[in-house]
């Protein structure tokens, strides 16, 4: 008999607590990451959470402190390093720079470990110099002072999370949750951050380019939303669909639509739709047998070359790749997409009847 060979240890993610830390968002990596789980129900990662100096006792902006059980030493084992926001960041939030017993915990990660910014979490990585030269987040009232104290980054306060790779920054609060998804199906799949989302009972899915602050996002009362469309779209996604069809289902004009569905969505009808149908192209690459081309065209792409070229444009991954890697047991780099995860091949408003999918060597007409 052969026996089998010990199981891979989970990816360990620690998460460090900050004085002043925001209970909610240190929270988010532990919900996240500690449900998420193999074929085999065995978990996928490992989540500790460590406090920059002795293990014990951390203020919150809350009416209660929390108990840390490991100290920063923890760092040095691993493989992610989150950190959430703090209310209280002194002159790393006045002056960009580190506070010594600061600097002295960040100092135990490795080279090569996966840093992960939330909301003001981002302005450590930054202060630390880890975000000089790339793209980066942070929550959309914070962004101006944290342009002005690290001139070296390149600030994109309209979007809710960036992935440079191996540095990932989330806007603020709940897009914590967006960014932490957003891990799992980079590293595993959308069938497991689609399992962890449902008894999380969030989204599965928002774009990471998308809108962080949305002056209406509720239809007034008496006024019509896009949802309806959005459902109907949905459901019909292996079709071409029209602009025109979408603002039909909820009888408005195509301008009025695309005005509403903005400021409903964040982002315009065509960005939306392209990313529902990469969505679905990477469901069916990771859990079908289908061919290359029955999934273009299950997933609304017409032909391999036009998924090809979206999946390229947004993930940085051609779908024989993006297959081969989850088929190969692992998906940990197969999408890392570098810039700003999110964004799309075209944002121009087309003609009402132009479609919305995009066809060989074109770009979506509608957005």
């Amino acid at each position: 008999m052969t026996l089998a060979g010990p199981s891979p240890r989970p990816h360990r993610v620690a998460v460090l607590a900050l004085d002043g830390l925001l209970p909610f968002e240190l929270g988010i990596p532990q919900r996240i990451f500690r449900r998420a789980r193999d074929g085999e129900g065995r978990r996928l990662y490992e989540v500790l959470t460590c406090a920059v100096r002795e293990p014990g006792p951390v203020a919150t902006d809350a009416d209660y402190a929390v108990v840390v059980p490991h100290g920063p030493e923890a760092l040095a084992t691993a493989d992610t390093v989150i950190v959430p926001s703090s209310y209280a960041l002194g002159p790393v939030y006045e002056e960009g720079r580190l506070t010594p017993e600061l600097a002295a915990a960040l100092a135990h990660i490795r080279p090569g470990t996966r840093l992960v910014a939330i909301c003001t979490g981002g302005y450590v990585l930054a202060a630390a110099g880890y975000l000089d030269g790339r793209p980066a987040t942070t929550h959309w009232a914070s962004a101006e002072n944290f342009q002005r104290l690290f001139p070296r980054v390149r600030v994109d306060a309209d979007v809710l999370f960036v992935d440079d790779g191996d540095v990932l920054t989330s806007a603020g609060v709940a897009a914590g949750i967006d960014l932490c998804l957003h891990l799992l199906r980079r590293d595993h799949g959308t069938a497991v951050a689609n399992d962890v989302a449902r008894h999380t009972v969030v989204p599965p899915y928002r774009d990471g380019g998308q809108a962080q602050y949305i002056e209406r996002p509720l239809p007034q009362p008496q006024r019509a939303g896009t949802a309806a469309a959005r459902e109907w779209t949905l459901a019909r996604l292996h079709e071409p669909i029209q602009l025109r069809d979408m603002a039909e289902r909820e009888s408005m004009s195509v301008r009025t639509f695309t005005r509403r569905f903005r400021e409903e969505v964040g982002v315009s009808p065509g960005q939306w739709l392209t990313r529902q149908r990469v969505e679905r192209a990477r469901y069916l690459l990771e859990s079908s047998d289908l061919s290359i081309d029955q999934v273009a065209r299950d997933a609304g792409f017409g032909t391999a070359q036009s998924m090809r070229q979206h999946l390229q444009a947004v993930l940085g991954v051609t779908p024989t790749a993006y297959r081969r890697t989850f088929r190969a047991g692992g998906a940990e780099g197969a999408a890392e997409a570098r810039g700003t995860v999110g964004t799309d091949m075209a944002d121009e408003v087309g003609e009402a009847g132009d479609p919305v999918q995009a066809g060989p060597g074109k770009t979506e007409a509608a957005a």
